[in-house]
């Protein structure tokens, strides 16, 4: 069964005033904006309210009727902003927060009262909090988004629905209620429906015929009988898991313990569906209202807790708990398939390199970023150069084995570097060459090991690499790049160095 909540903010405006201009605590104001040529009064604070201002009124009338006012220019586009900020700051107590323009969140608050020791005490840290924040709230939780709605706003009785009475709830309280529109309230009010009840259980065809379709859409939402969107402004990660503070916490050791915790429940999760992490973020959310993160990602799904808890704590140094934290949440947005069976995958016994691989890379990879390490497969050309692709995942297959029958360096330079050489003729190594500057004395040489173009890709001379040894003991890839004799002379390269 479905639960939500409504969370009405009765000066959503002036009180984001009040918050940025403390001074104006004693003082009465209003937001006002210029609307067919006359400026209109958009909010009001709860003191100009007690002095008699109202919302609509023209400015100089408000100011006729209290001349001390002060005006404060409107902003269209704050409404939104400030709710999706607050719907977010909310996520605290529930995954799944959406706006209510103009001055409303909705919570989808299903299984998650109980974290907190039932409905009662969770509304209350709801209203606490914002109280405490500055914002004056009104409250109402009920099966449906059209009843908690109702109650936040017109009921003043108890504030939480039972179970499956809508009805009874929604009897007691005015049409506005419903959130019709103003045509449909003014002719019930023409005809003296001033109470819910004085309407809802006439035959759904009177209904339509006097106070059309949206009317019985409205009645419809409230009760549970239809469907009512909701668009969370987070959307809701499948694999996610949250866990609460009975007390703030302030240490490494505790955030530790909690990691562990919602690591262990979303890899049991992930097991289940044969899945496993590629991406994964950890979020605290602190008591002043702020949210530190961290993140991780894997080079290959994985599902071992004690794999992905090692790449987190590296970085568990970066996260501030400040005055505490009070709720920890997990999420994998990016999860792919197990390559193997879970009880093969982590067995190591098993032998299977594959894995030892993947965790010694993610671990290089949390330190020093993913952008630092790279995998390569071999290509079917000839030039070293051209002789291997990068490839994007480590699970990626080559279409082609590597090599074996020639020595090649590891480390080969993306670009052969001119070098001056002096050398005996013909096809003899040089007896030194200078690179960078510094003059190597070669003291031993093997090959040539000569390599063609392709004459499907290019049209020019071979290559003769030596692999040769300097005075020093290093190691070097030289090449000749055409051979003596013709008309165009020789150059030479290196292209790469030995371990």
């Amino acid at each position: 069964m479905k639960r939500f909540v409504a969370i009405w903010f009765r000066h959503l405006l002036t009180d984001r005033a009040l918050l940025r201009q403390p001074e104006l605590a004693d003082v009465p104001f209003v937001l006002s904006t210029k609307q067919r040529g006359r400026i209109v009064v958009m909010a009001a604070s709860t003191r100009a309210e007690q002095l008699g201002i109202e919302v609509g009124m023209v400015v100089a009338d408000a100011r006729a009727v209290l001349p001390e006012l002060e005006v404060l220019e409107f902003e269209p586009d704050v409404s939104e902003k400030l709710l999706t900020a607050l719907a977010e700051w909310m996520i605290r107590y529930s995954p799944q927060v959406a706006i209510d323009l103009p001055d409303g969140l909705i919570i989808d608050s299903t299984g998650c009262d109980h974290l907190w020791g039932g409905e009662s005490p969770y509304l209350k840290d709801i209203v606490s909090r914002l109280k405490t924040s500055g914002y004056d709230v009104r409250v109402g939780m009920a099966d449906t988004i059209g009843t908690a709605w109702a109650v936040s706003r017109y009921s003043k009785t108890y504030p939480i629905i039972e179970p499956d009475a809508q009805l009874e709830a929604l009897s007691a309280l005015p049409p506005n209620a419903l959130r019709l529109d103003d045509p449909t309230l003014e002719k019930m009010n023409k005809l003296g429906l001033r109470q819910i009840r004085n309407f809802i259980n006439m035959p759904a065809s009177t209904l339509r015929r006097r106070f059309g379709q949206n009317t019985l859409n409205q009645i419809g939402k409230a009760l549970g009988q239809s469907y009512e969107a909701f668009t969370p402004v987070q959307p809701l990660e499948p694999y996610q898991e949250r866990l609460p503070s009975v007390e703030p916490i302030r240490t490494a050791t505790g955030i530790k313990i909690a990691l562990k915790t919602l690591l262990d429940k979303v890899c049991k999760r992930l097991v289940d569906d044969g899945k496993g992490v590629r991406q994964a973020s950890f979020r605290c959310f602190r008591l002043d209202g702020k949210v530190e993160e961290i993140a991780i990602g894997t080079s290959a799904a994985s599902c071992s807790a004690s794999h992905l808890f090692k790449l987190f704590e590296q970085k568990i140094s970066q996260i501030e708990p400040a005055l505490g934290i009070e709720l920890f949440l997990l999420e994998a947005p990016v999860v792919d398939d197990l390559a193997h069976p879970q009880e093969i995958l982590w067995d190591v016994n098993s032998g299977n390199k594959m894995v030892a691989i993947a965790e010694l890379l993610d671990r290089l990879a949390s330190r020093s970023g993913v952008d630092t390490i790279h995998r390569y497969l071999p290509a079917e050309h000839h030039w070293p150069e051209r002789a291997l692709i990068e490839a994007s995942t480590l699970r990626d297959k080559p279409e082609t084995s590597w090599r074996k029958e020639t020595l090649r360096p590891m480390d080969i330079l993306p670009k052969p570097e001119r070098i001056q050489v002096s050398a005996p003729v013909p096809d003899y190594p040089p007896m030194l060459f200078r690179y960078q500057g510094v003059v190597h004395k070669i003291k031993w040489a093997d090959g040539p090991d000569r390599i063609e173009p392709e004459w499907w890709l290019s049209d020019g001379l071979h290559r003769d690499y030596y692999s040769v040894e300097d005075d020093d003991g290093r190691r070097y890839w030289i090449f000749r790049l055409g051979h003596y004799g013709s008309e165009q002379a020789p150059e030479w390269f290196i292209h790469g160095f030995y371990a």
